[in-house]
């Protein structure tokens, strides 16, 4: 049964049903998820991770699992709906390049099935949640609650940004962060949809964006990024070897080029921008994680697990 908030008007009957076929895609993606790490060396993360939490030293022992300690000779203290055990809250790059390729799933479309599955991982975790949607500007955020209500509320979000993709819309997710770092008060996991082609090979953007990452290190969150792309034609410039028309989704540029007489300086110039990327993540303790879009959700799912395994 769904329980929807009162803030989301859901009079239209399709829409009923393609929220539930958002909420049955992220169950079955997390439950297959979980299911797998039985077999791995995350064995540690199983489904009772779901309802229990390790004892720490010199609380009450009245909600220890005794039966789950004959099990595991672990002590685990059995957790209730009310408890909230981390704050996240999901940005997502709606800009118009999040819209590539034009064939098959795009990065818009991956990522909200990512943000929709991690939504339903937090909601077992009881982990509180919230949802940010940017592209030159923050276009929406919301609170942060771990409820059902609250998780088909941002369901419905999701499923907006989905059916209504941007057209000619820049990114400026250097002024968001800034925004997200004063708007998000408590300590949380701040965790970032985006293709990152805002700055790409700018050294000043660059350094600008890394000044309102700080922002939210400062203010003691915990940051992920995850670079969501399509390996082959953005890394690689897969594309045939001949005379190509290219415009620019953001700005509607365009620019006729032979991929082939290009593709090795494209490549290193962009090699080398991610490699920067990925120094100065490294410099500032955070974690950023390659999304191809042609790869599934496991990898998403455990980099937030292990995240959140070192924060509690």
């Amino acid at each position: 049964m769904l329980y929807i908030s009162d803030m989301v008007k859901l009079n239209d009957e399709q829409q009923i049903r393609q929220l539930a076929n958002l909420e049955l895609l992220a169950r079955q993606v997390v439950e297959g998820f979980i299911t797998g790490l039985h077999q791995s060396p995350f064995h540690g993360f199983s489904s009772e991770f779901t309802e229990h939490r390790l004892y720490n030293n010199g609380e009450s022992i009245k909600n220890i699992d005794w039966k789950l300690l004959a099990r595991t000779e672990k002590l685990f203290v059995k957790q209730f709906e009310e408890e909230t055990n981390l704050r996240c809250q999901l940005v997502l790059d709606t800009s118009s390049s999040m819209n590539f390729p034009n064939k098959g799933i795009n990065k818009l479309q991956y990522s909200i099935y990512a943000i929709a599955s991690l939504m339903y991982l937090f909601k077992k975790q009881r982990d509180a949640f919230g949802l940010t949607l940017f592209s030159d500007k923050i276009d929406w955020i919301s609170g942060v609650k771990s409820t059902t209500s609250h998780l088909f509320y941002l369901y419905a979000e999701l499923e907006k940004a989905y059916l209504n993709p941007k057209e000619n819309t820049v990114t400026n997710i250097t002024d968001v962060l800034h925004h997200v770092a004063q708007e998000v008060h408590q300590r949380s996991m701040i965790i970032i949809f985006s293709d990152m082609l805002e700055n790409n090979m700018n050294p000043e953007k660059l350094t600008a964006l890394f000044a309102a990452i700080q922002h939210l290190k400062y203010n003691k969150h915990e940051v992920i990024i995850f670079n969501v792309n399509d390996k082959h034609k953005e890394f690689d410039l897969g594309f045939d070897n001949r005379p190509h028309h290219f415009i620019d989704m953001e700005s509607g540029d365009e620019v006729k080029v032979h991929p082939g007489k290009i593709r090795e300086s494209y490549r290193t110039s962009l090699a080398q921008y991610r490699h920067e990327l990925e120094l100065k993540c490294a410099q500032y303790r955070i974690d950023i994680i390659d999304a191809p879009i042609q790869e599934g959700y496991n990898n998403l799912l455990k980099s937030y697990l292990i995240k959140r395994n070192k924060m509690i």
